[in-house]
């Protein structure tokens, strides 16, 4: 095989904003997921020559066969002899080397490629943990940063006859600038996380749609690249076809329409096709709205109460990792189902557009959050910039999910003035990339006293519900406390407890005062249910969490290894006593609060 050398620009080119594109039905797709080659390189060997410094670099190699080599270096890197990791998969959850491992890994894959006329062809990731690099046939795409949301790059005139090798750095080092942070409590997943697809566009396609429901007016927009044309928009069991002329590359319709409305209990999805002179895309959308009113959360114009719980992407498996596959996807919200849940708010980053995409088919309401958690730098332009990008890209691919009805932009995080401004800047953004859904972010509770503890924060002026995290019972007193408490909270928003809980190993037996049995966790369950029903103006419940989820946080021997241990479930899927209590809790009319 011919060896590969490339210097990296020092300018490299960024991945281009995602959006639904390249994922719906009807578009030419070709999935590279399957046994990637892998070599790990933890002194990023494959970047650096051994004279020179991480803080200076004169140059840099990206290499395909061999990270490094010259006629004057011996060959010790070589992608035909390294071991393989499957794609999308996490690499921690894959070998038990690197179960730790947190740093550089280099993946490669050949492609088999033979072109055809009049086609482009783009390069799509559903999502890489967390900074990645990518090469292809001695060409360098491009960069992205940010572990849980999608990218693409163009590879029409970087795309070969036969094989073709395509290269991936990945790199899942902690900054104390990046988002998150340093320091966070869940397991730092490296890898290709997330589908990788070849997309196969005619040379003017349409670059991504939107459509959104006021109750009676349908609006959409539709936008192409490579030049202007005819587009039509077809939702056939609604009757609705119209065209119109997309003169400098976008294309607006507005229409009447009465089709039967979304919500958890008829999850009503319709066939809507978009089309242009020489491309056609296909999706299913609902129709629905959400808004808040007073202290009410208004779903369809009709008050809903969130029966909700906190979900991470993590499989049910005696060997957790990031979730691969629909099956691992449906188990979580078969699990959430059978809790009685219509909400889930996934923590603490976009989940997978697969995931998004199924929970609106069972009918579950979804918060979706991006990671800037507990403390990171609010002073760095850099960072702020990062975190907007991230609820960009996540905003852009899931803005036509009618399941989607609240954006967070942060969980537990300090209150001081730079984090005020951070976030407030972030709140404005998702408001003008998406003004109809509600906004807000997991704030927490002041304690100025045990049993009146206060719910302060600027950021509350900001947001359209009151959402907190709280944990009586479990870091603040027994769960008899509960009986006593008294909250004070501000009025004329709804009020969302966005995580709740305690932890317990399932099977753990002994009594209701002994921590981590699932006594206490039942215990602490029906104390908190009963404490948070009293709070005027309660409009969802949010227990933390659905699943024990791996973290290197929890190290407690025999009890946590490496899990919190929080969850309503264990991580091989089994309920715990507390399981039946929030379950039975969720079956009673609970609007009247």
């Amino acid at each position: 095989m011919k060896k590969i050398l490339l210097p990296v620009l020092l300018l490299l080119l960024s991945a281009l904003p995602a959006s639904s594109f390249g994922l719906y039905e009807g578009r030419e797709t070709v999935s590279l997921g399957g046994r990637w080659n892998y070599i790990v390189d933890p002194m990023d060997t494959g970047i650096y020559k051994y004279h020179m410094t991480l803080q200076k670099p004169h140059k840099r190699y990206f290499a395909d066969r061999h990270f490094y080599q010259d006629k004057s270096t011996l060959i010790e890197y070589d992608f035909d002899k390294s071991p393989c990791l499957n794609v999308p998969g996490d690499w921690n959850s894959q070998s038990e080397k690197l179960y730790y491992y947190e740093g550089s890994v280099w993946y490669r894959r050949l492609v088999d490629f033979h072109p055809v006329p009049g086609r482009r062809w783009f390069l799509y990731f559903g999502a890489v943990n967390y900074k990645c690099m990518v090469g292809l046939n001695n060409t360098i795409l491009g960069t992205h940063k940010g572990g849980f949301t999608p990218f693409w790059f163009e590879v029409t005139d970087v795309l070969k006859e036969g094989e073709n090798s395509l290269v991936v750095y990945v790199n899942n080092s902690r900054g104390v600038s990046e988002v998150p942070t340093i320091n966070y409590d869940w397991w730092n997943y490296g890898g290709i996380t997330r589908d990788v697809l070849l997309v196969s566009v005619p040379e003017v396609f349409i670059t991504d749609y939107r459509i959104s429901f006021d109750g009676s007016m349908v609006d959409v927009s539709v936008n192409l690249d490579g030049g202007r044309g005819q587009v039509a928009v077809e939702i056939p069991e609604l009757g609705i076809k119209k065209t119109a002329c997309a003169c400098k590359g976008a294309a607006h319709f507005r229409f009447k329409a009465s089709p039967e409305l979304w919500s958890p209990e008829h999850p009503r999805l319709y066939d809507i096709t978009v089309r242009s002179d020489a491309d056609s895309i296909t999706d299913k959308v609902g129709f629905r709205t959400i808004r808040v009113e007073g202290e009410k959360i208004l779903l369809n114009g009709e008050p809903v109460f969130l029966k909700g719980v906190a979900v991470h992407d993590e499989t049910i498996s005696p060997n957790p990792g990031r979730c691969r596959s629909e099956a691992d996807v449906r188990a979580l919200l078969e699990a959430a189902k059978d809790l009685g849940c219509n909400f889930l708010r996934l923590a603490h980053y976009p989940h997978s557009e697969q995931m998004v995409r199924l929970a609106e088919e069972m009918g579950f309401m979804l918060w979706e959050e991006i990671p800037c958690y507990w403390n990171i730098d609010w002073s760095s332009e850099e960072t702020h910039a990062n975190a907007e990008n991230q609820l960009v890209e996540m905003i852009s691919r899931d803005y036509n999910r009618a399941a989607v009805i609240i954006w967070s932009v942060a969980n537990e995080t300090p209150c001081t003035p730079e984090r005020l401004d951070f976030l407030g800047k972030l709140i404005s953004k998702a408001r003008s990339l998406d003004p109809v859904r509600l906004v807000s972010a997991a704030m927490q509770k002041e304690k100025p006293d045990f049993y009146h503890p206060v719910v302060e924060d600027e950021l509350i002026s900001l947001t359209d519900i009151i959402s907190f995290n709280q944990y009586y019972g479990w870091y603040d007193g027994k769960p008899a406390d509960c009986d006593s408490v008294v909250w004070s909270i501000p009025r004329g928003k709804p009020v969302v407890f966005s995580e709740f809980g305690g932890g317990a190993l399932y099977g753990n037996h002994g009594s209701d005062i002994e921590m981590f049995t699932e006594e206490y966790l039942e215990l602490l369950y029906r104390k908190n249910l009963s404490m948070l029903s009293k709070i005027p103006g309660l409009s969802g419940l949010c227990p933390w969490c659905l699943k024990d989820f791996r973290s290197p946080k929890r190290p407690l021997t025999g009890i946590q290894d490496d899990f919190n241990r929080k969850g309503l479930i264990d991580e091989q899927g089994r309920r715990k006593q507390a399981f039946f209590v929030v379950k039975d809790f969720y079956g009673r009319d609970i609007l009247q609060f």
